[in-house]
């Protein structure tokens, strides 16, 4: 049995879930997330938590049970308090700024670029070698964090130049050996 699959999801205060088949709808304080899961996953609503059973002991429904469930509890989190991916631009003049709804970088290229979030995605620049981006699907915030990274990824050798995840430590390489 999975750890993580057997644990039911717990729902908090003002959260509600409903299922239509297998698709499941979670409303919240912060918005409303709505996801199809497999088919062959037992979902049910109990109470005030979400309950994920696998039919069988085969490979495939092992490995769905704790991915059905914590994509659940992602959801149920998403809806409550949301999830922020926190980015920093190191450079010389490497900087960020927001242009109305867009983001705008400048670092090193030719151009500047502009990078327009999708809806439900917001991006902030708290400083001009940071950047914020939020929302409430799990999901949507690591693409659009991994979308603006991959602008300028870092180097790994000289200086070390580009976007880089805050906290992410960018292993060193040697350059060249000289004569």
């Amino acid at each position: 049995m999975s750890r993580v699959g057997k644990r039911p999801a717990p729902l908090p205060q003002g959260v509600q879930a409903s299922l239509a088949g297998n698709t499941l709808t979670v409303k919240g304080p912060r918005g409303t997330l709505s996801r199809e899961l497999h088919r062959d996953m037992c979902i049910t609503i109990e109470g005030d938590a979400v309950k994920v059973q696998r039919p069988s002991d085969g490979k495939l429904h092992r490995s769905l049970h704790g991915l059905t469930r914590t994509l659940v509890a992602n959801m149920i989190e998403g809806v409550t308090k949301g999830f922020q991916r926190n980015l920093e631009l190191s450079g010389t003049g490497y900087r960020a700024a927001k242009m109305g709804p867009k983001l705008v970088l400048t670092v090193g290229l030719s151009h500047q670029v502009e990078i327009e979030p999708p809806p439900g995605i917001e991006v902030e620049c708290p400083t001009a070698t940071t950047i914020v981006v939020k929302g409430i699907d799990k999901e949507q915030v690591g693409e659009v964090a991994a979308k603006i990274r991959a602008v300028r990824e870092p180097s790994p050798y000289g200086e070390v130049k580009g976007i880089r995840y805050a906290g992410e430590v960018i292993r060193r390489k040697a350059g060249k050996a000289g004569k």
